[in-house]
């Protein structure tokens, strides 16, 4: 059974591990505590609240499932194309995109905008393991 720190399920949710902590005491997402009395989230619950936290994006229908809303960080214009870089929690975002769809979004530093991701290529990791399963 897979389980995290306080601190380690407020870095995963994007949150202070204060917000853990009153969302513990409150009772929306349950820990129990270790033998050093300090409190864990069991990662099975941690997920199903995770997921249910998701915020449907106000809007158009679409098929694309991944958004992140952060804040543009940085924006690279030339005559054709710009970079648009977005911070959202703790992932960075980088979009490359015709200088005039920038401009027509009003993207500058500073302004609140939606990566909308679909990709049919999606690396997944394990931090920390190097060895890739099935590997001798």
């Amino acid at each position: 059974m897979t389980t995290f720190r306080i601190s380690e399920a407020a870095a995963l949710l994007g949150v202070s591990s204060d917000t853990i902590r009153r969302w513990v005491d409150a009772g929306r997402l349950g820990a129990e505590r270790d033998e050093h009395g300090h409190r864990q989230v069991d990662g099975a619950e941690l997920a199903a609240f995770a997921r249910a936290q998701v915020e449907e994006v106000e809007g158009g229908r679409s098929s694309a499932r991944n958004r992140f809303r952060g804040i543009v960080t940085e924006v690279l214009r030339d005559a054709v194309m710009a970079q648009v870089e977005i911070a959202a929690g703790p992932f960075r975002v980088v979009s490359l995109m015709s200088r005039q769809a920038a401009d027509e979004l009003g993207l500058e530093v500073g302004v609140v905008a939606v990566a909308v991701i679909k990709s049919t290529n999606v690396v997944v990791e394990i931090p920390g393991h190097e060895r890739v399963a099935g590997a001798a």
